[in-house]
């Protein structure tokens, strides 16, 4: 039986930071007599996940988003933590996202660690194999998901409730939902698994979707791209995205992660960089208009700032400082 105390851990993880969103508003309102309703549903077998609400975002390409209700939510909540106990333990090291203690910028340190140990100080050439998965979150089967789950689950509440979730959505798993993060990862530890155990791979990083691999030889590299096609194909069912397997050297700029990383550098993507600047300005005026307060306007550009300092900015800072004024920094 699942307790009432873990239902409302979920819950108050789940509202925290949330309280000013409308629908939140109206749960909190009566959010106790909600919760008990809650958790006799899950415990009896009642619950069944709700609709969704569809959205597009820009991001910076077209995004479809799906939200569920703030009560399916809290069961998204419930079951992440459950399965994220299981689960992260078992996961690959070199595994960067939606997990604690990694993200991007871990994952780009490693990166640059990996290469400059397989180079040894530029002697030998060191290829990067980049790829990502097409279309990947909509292109999950839902089946394969529920059996790398299941077989890890004795819980019958837990299996009934991650049964619910998986099955919601019409076509693979949605963007909008919180275990989608984990769900991806378990689904991708299979890649893992393969690439680490079979191909017998040592430079390897993973980041949700997109992953790089570090080779001494062009040729390499390919086959080894065919035989990672060849498992996605047949074990997962989905595919890497032709137009996104690139084979390049570090030292001419790989594109990962948002930055276009160097041997010992990061720089902002162009097209990032250009996107930056146009928020930013857009961002001022609607201060200028008195849309936004000055006070939220400057925590942006803070914001911002914490983004460059990963990276090699200086001239970009200078830039949007020559832009906003030195007050907001």
């Amino acid at each position: 039986m699942i307790s009432q105390t873990e239902l409302l851990k979920a819950y108050q993880k789940f509202v925290k930071g949330k309280n000013k969103k409308i629908d939140v508003q109206q749960f909190m309102l009566n959010f106790e007599e909600e919760l008990v309703i809650l958790w006799r549903d899950v415990n009896s077998g009642s619950y069944r996940h709700g609709k969704y609400e569809h959205f597009r975002v820009f991001d910076p390409k077209l995004r479809e988003i799906d939200k569920a209700s703030v009560r399916d939510r809290i069961v998204h909540q419930l079951v992440y933590d459950y399965l994220v106990k299981i689960f992260d333990r078992t996961f690959y090291f070199y595994s960067f996202a939606a997990r604690k203690g990694k993200g991007t910028h871990q994952a780009i340190k490693v990166f640059r660690k990996m290469f400059l140990h397989a180079n040894r100080n530029f002697r030998n050439p060191v290829f990067v194999l980049k790829c990502d998965i097409e279309k990947f979150f909509a292109s999950i089967d839902r089946k394969i998901l529920f059996l790398l789950i299941a077989r890890k689950i004795k819980n019958e509440q837990y299996i009934f409730l991650i049964k619910q979730i998986v099955e919601s959505f019409y076509r693979g798993i949605p963007l909008g939902n919180l275990t989608s993060q984990i769900f991806a990862n378990i689904y991708l530890n299979e890649l893992d698994r393969f690439v680490k155990h079979h191909l017998k791979i040592k430079r390897y990083i993973r980041y949700m979707d997109d992953f790089v691999i570090l080779g001494k030889d062009r040729n390499e590299l390919l086959g080894i791209t065919e035989k990672i096609n060849h498992f996605l194909k047949i074990e997962l069912k989905v595919n890497l995205h032709p137009r996104k397997i690139i084979i390049r050297k570090l030292v001419q700029g790989v594109d990962f992660l948002g930055y276009v990383v160097f041997p010992y550098h990061s720089i902002l993507r162009t097209k990032t960089r250009k996107r930056l600047l146009r928020r930013i300005e857009a961002r001022q005026k609607d201060c200028q208009l008195g849309k936004v307060s000055f006070t939220k306007f400057a925590q942006t550009i803070n914001s911002y700032f914490g983004i460059l300092k990963h990276c090699s900015s200086f001239k970009l800072r200078r830039k949007i400082l020559s832009l906003v004024g030195e007050e907001v920094s």
